[in-house]
């Protein structure tokens, strides 16, 4: 019903037509900051921002839309780039969905004082460009939506650190070597490669998934608040995904 690529769009200006052929609907694009030497020293690789925002435009003649663009707020690292990055795709009448900064995997040595709460991260912009809050497109929605009030498009927040919704979560990953992650935060899944290598029906899949699904009892984000420190051996974002 709905596909989607989440992307770096760093090789997107070269394929955005393409894969729009292949079927795709959509792309949402990483990019933590507007500010090219920020994102250069941020993305750890000198690469260049402008690359990405050729991507972007790309996949807009492309008709790949809507256009979400992913940002990860971080205290002293790109904080200060939220007004100017939120204004740029306001005026290009794209989404932008600040993201607080999470300890996903165990490689980015997460520390609570570096997360911006994500009403801090409204009232940022509000002072500029005011916003109000909108209702969510669908139940399970991760993003808080707000608009801006002059009618120029919406800004989404994913506040998964100061206000988490483990309860309300639709989310079911896939890791590569086949295994079912119900959270973002795991450190075990449950294998289907397994089953499906030997046989198993799409009846015994969906039975499998619903059992799965019933009995799961993920609540990290919400148990996060109460941990000394956070829980080692979380799966690494890379290898599965937002």
């Amino acid at each position: 019903e709905d596909l989607t690529l989440t992307t770096n769009g760093y090789l997107l200006a070269q394929h955005a037509g393409e894969l729009k052929r292949a079927g795709l609907h959509r792309v949402t694009i990483s990019l933590d900051a507007i500010n090219d030497q920020l994102f250069e020293r941020m993305n750890g690789l000198g690469l260049r921002q402008e690359r990405v925002l050729e991507g972007i435009s790309a996949a807009e003649e492309a008709g790949l839309l809507p256009i979400k663009i992913n940002s990860v707020v971080q205290r002293g690292v790109n904080d200060q780039d939220i007004v100017e990055l939120a204004k740029y795709f306001k005026e290009r009448g794209h989404i932008v969905r600040f993201i607080e900064y999470m300890d996903v995997g165990t490689r980015n040595a997460w520390k609570l004082d570096d997360v911006v709460a994500g009403d801090e991260i409204v009232a940022i912009i509000d002072a500029v460009m005011p916003l109000e809050p909108i209702k969510a497109n669908y139940s399970g929605e991760v993003a808080n939506r707000y608009r801006y009030r002059d009618g120029g498009g919406e800004i989404g927040i994913i506040a998964s650190v100061t206000k988490p919704f483990c309860g309300n979560c639709t989310r079911l990953r896939l890791s590569p070597e086949g295994r079912l992650h119900t959270c973002l935060f795991s450190n075990v899944g449950t294998d289907i490669r397994g089953p499906i290598r030997s046989g198993a029906t799409d009846h015994d899949l969906l039975r499998m998934v619903q059992d799965l699904w019933r009995v799961r009892e993920d609540r990290y984000s919400e148990d996060r608040a109460s941990m000394d420190e956070p829980r080692s051996g979380k799966i690494e974002m890379y290898h599965i995904g937002g």
